[in-house]
This record gives C-alpha cells, structure tokens and sequence, in this order.
C-alpha cells in the first residue's frame, strides 16, 4: 500500500497566512464603505415587502419601484431637515427676540417640590437661587470660559453632519442597488449558509431576516411614537414652534438618543416663564414619553422575530454600547443567529438515536 506523503507544513501555513492577509486587506479598502453597506442591508431587508408591494402596482417594473423606494429614502431623512432649516429660517427675527427677551426676564424661583427631590433636590434648589442672584450677566460671565470648547463642539459637529449626510446618500446609492438584483443577492447568502453549517445555516440566515425586520419595526415604530406624543406635550404646554421640534425628536428618536435633549429643556423654559402648572404636566409627560421605548421597541421587536425578548433587548442595549448607532441592528442580529446555531445543536444532541432490531 502506497503511503501518504506527509504535509507540507510550510505550505500550508504560507496558504493559511496569505488567505488571512488578502481578507484583511479587502476589509482595510472597503473600511469606508462598511457602515454604508451595513445600514444598506438593514434598510433594504426591512422594507423589501414594501418595494415588492410597489413594484405589483407599477407594472411589475423593478426599476420604477427601486426609484419610489430611493426617493423614499431621502424624504425620510431630507424632509425633517429642511422642515426644521426652513421654520428657523422663517422665524428667524422672533427666535432672536425670545432669546433677548429670555435673557432679560427674570428669574423665578423653584417650586418647594424641587428640593424636595430624594438625593439631587437640594442641590439643584441651591443652584436655581445661585443663578437667581447672580443674575442673567452673572450666568453669562459664568459660562464665558467655556464659550470657546462650545465653539469648538459646534465645528466638529458640523462636520459630522456632514459625513453623516455623506454616508446616507451612499447608503441610499447602494440599497438602490440591492434592490435591485435582492433576489440573486438572498439566493447567494442562502446557499452560504448552507454550504457553511447546513440546515443550520440556512435557518440562521432566515432568522437574521426577521431579526432585522423586527429591529426596524421596533425601531421605527417607537421613534414616531415618541416623537408624536412629544410634539403633542408641547403642543398643549403651549410651547413655541412645537412642529419644528417635533422634526427634531423624530431625527434624535430614530438616532436612538430619544426625545429628553428635547423635553426637558422645554420643561425649564415652562417653569422659566414662571407657568408652574404647565410645567409639573410637561415634565411627567416628558418622563412617560422619554422611558416608554424601554418597553415598547422590545415588544414590537418580539412581534417581528420570534426571540426571546431578554435576547432581543440585551442586543440592541449591547449592540448600541458596543457599535455605535449600527449596533441596534447588528447587535439582535449577532445574537439571533447564535441563539438559533447553539439551539439547533443543543436539539441535535437531544435527538433520539436509531436502534436497530434485536439488539
């Protein structure tokens, strides 16, 4: 019998190092498009019924419904923007008269619940009476020092929001192209699943679907949610340009940084202008409105993919912590598919063995 020639272990290990590099490199040149191509993913798989839904209606033509769905897409982010550039632009000289006339108001003093607050009351009591008594040029003088950080944050800000702006016009070029040819695309990760765990694989694939189907369900759900019963506390608290910040929470909503950087500014301005009342029913409402997604974005995700929802929610708190605004998505998804790969063996181990006749 013919003997095996032994391994050659300098070749393998060269095949095993230039595979791992060319990997490596390919993610190094395609590092700028990644959160595009993410985002991409996540948006076309969610609303894929949706395009299929407008492509029945317009002829069976894809590339029509790939045009509805892409300028979907920008009016989704573009509208709120300009809706909120264009109310202050139009507001402009009264935005700048409230501001002189806030500065010059004075300032009443904190209701006695205020201190009475369980830890943080009485501090917050003594630094509404400090600033009372220095007045609004002392307050001024107070934050001058940091007027150049401030300065500085904005900058970078600005810049960020334009990467951000870049990014999602490359996010909208690539779902367009998802869209698409999705079908060969779906085909294609189906069969490397299988290929990669078998039947396993191909289940995992399939609750990735409907994990990232039911994140943005959860998601976009509760951000208009939380943005509409926001706009309607400040609509009945009677504060000014309601609509342009309800825009604002809407963004900040589905940014998952949720609607208290708006709220409770408009709840100190409330108690500011000395409306106490409206104040006590602006500041409950902000505190019903700004926690309700702890419990809402879970629920609605648990309806769009069949998890656990301890699962679903350390997924998207982890992922967020761990990836960024990305992680939300990522983070269920990551986890959906490792729960379904260990349930899957944990049942295959379970299962009973064959017995044959007259053992």
């Amino acid at each position: 019998m013919q003997e095996k020639p032994p391994a050659d272990l300098v070749r393998t290990t060269l095949g095993v190092l230039f595979l791992g590099g060319l990997i490596l490199s390919s993610f190094w040149i395609l590092r700028p498009f990644i959160g595009a191509v993410i985002w991409a993913t996540m948006l076309v798989v969610a609303t894929w019924p949706v395009m299929k839904w407008f492509e029945a209606r317009l002829w069976r033509r894809r590339s029509l419904a790939v045009l509805v769905m892409s300028l979907l897409l920008l009016l989704l982010f573009f509208v709120p923007l300009t809706l909120a550039i264009g109310t202050i632009v139009s507001h402009s000289d009264e935005i700048v008269e409230r501001g002189k006339s806030l500065a010059t108001s004075p300032v009443p003093h904190p209701p006695q619940w205020v201190a009475q607050l369980p830890f943080v009351g009485e501090k917050i009591a003594k630094a509404w009476e400090d600033a009372i008594a220095a007045g609004a040029s002392g307050l001024i003088a107070k934050l001058m020092p940091y007027a150049d950080n401030i300065a500085k944050w904005l900058v970078s800000q600005a810049g960020s929001i334009g990467f951000l702006l870049l990014q999602f016009l490359l996010t909208v070029i690539i779902s367009a192209l998802m869209y698409a040819g999705g079908e060969s695309a779906a085909l294609a990760v189906h069969r490397f699943g299988r290929r990669l765990a078998g039947h396993s694989g191909e289940n995992a694939v399939t609750l990735a679907g409907q994990a990232i189907r039911g994140v943005a369900l959860g998601v976009g759900v509760t951000a208009v949610v939380q943005a509409g019963l926001g706009g309607v506390g400040l609509a009945i608290a009677g504060i000014p340009f309601a609509g342009l910040l309800t825009a604002v929470m809407l963004m900040l909503c589905i940014a998952q940084v949720g609607p208290a950087l708006v709220m409770f500014p408009a709840v100190a301005w409330v108690y500011w202008t000395g409306e106490n009342g409206w104040g006590t029913f602006l500041l409950l409402w902000a505190l019903v409105v700004s926690t309700m997604d702890n419990f809402l974005r879970p629920a609605l995700i648990k309806r769009g993919a069949d998890l656990p929802l301890l699962l679903i929610f350390a997924g998207v708190i982890g992922g967020l912590i761990g990836f960024g605004l990305v992680g939300i998505f990522v983070g269920p998804v990551l986890l959906a598919v490792a729960y379904t790969l260990l349930d899957s063996w944990v049942g295959d181990g379970n299962a009973p063995r064959p017995t044959t006749e007259g053992s």
